[in-house]
């Protein structure tokens, strides 16, 4: 079959030209699993996935059906931050869409139910905690409201410039990787791989969202050098 040889990096691939999906075959490529690039067929695959197939040269997809899916915010990953317990990134981020007790403003509207309590949502992880966290979207549209809580302080959700939210999702998935030793051994092993979602994410995501970006980020800084 016919092929040609393009070098990325420190990496050398052959791409098919027909499928255009790289193959790795330098010597170099040994010090990344199979496994993150193998391909998968799925005739159940969700709309919103993208395959580990899917990766460009020099790319790798975090997917959750191999182990990169540790650095997924869905993963159960227990971690704790500023003397609290939480699961999962996943259930940090949507806890703070919940009221931070009776006082709380969000809890004072009779006409509007929470579901779950701030602790409960703490201590989930995936779609769990998605789910739980689309349910208090629904209350905040309702309420009108743009902002959630943390420690007492009220603050936009999604902005779209870093800001506290940003800031707090970096503290927590820097608390996952410090607390978990698989998950800094995972990180470091992407060597110079630019990570990419697993997921088709919205067009302008706020910073928070790119997650595969701030693990690059984390990457650099915790590298051996």
């Amino acid at each position: 079959m016919v092929g040609c040889l393009v070098v990325v990096g420190a990496i050398t691939v052959a791409i098919d030209i027909y499928s255009k999906r790289p193959q790795f075959i330098d010597s170099a490529i040994s010090i990344y699993p199979h496994e993150w690039f193998a391909p998968i067929n799925d005739a159940n695959k969700p709309d919103w996935e993208v395959l580990p197939q899917e990766a460009n040269p020099g790319e790798v997809i975090l997917s959750k059906r191999n182990e990169l899916g540790v650095l997924s915010n869905f993963a159960a990953t227990p971690f704790e931050l500023d003397g609290k317990r939480y699961a999962s990134v996943e259930g940090f981020w949507q806890m703070m869409l919940y009221p931070e007790g009776p006082d709380d403003e969000r809890a004072k509207v009779k006409n509007v139910g929470w579901k779950y309590t701030r602790e409960q949502v703490a201590n989930m992880t995936a779609f769990e905690a998605k789910s739980a966290g689309t349910l208090a979207e629904e209350n905040m549209n309702r309420l009108g409201i743009d902002w959630v809580t943390y420690n007492g302080k009220r603050f936009p959700y999604r902005s779209a410039t870093t800001g506290e939210h940003y800031r707090l999702i970096v503290a927590a998935m820097r608390a996952k990787l410090e607390q978990n030793p698989e998950v800094r051994r995972i990180l470091v092993a992407t060597g110079d791989l630019i990570l990419r979602p697993d997921h088709h994410g919205e067009p302008k995501p706020p910073p928070e969202l790119k997650y595969y970006e701030i693990w690059m980020d984390i990457r650099r800084e915790i590298r051996p050098n």
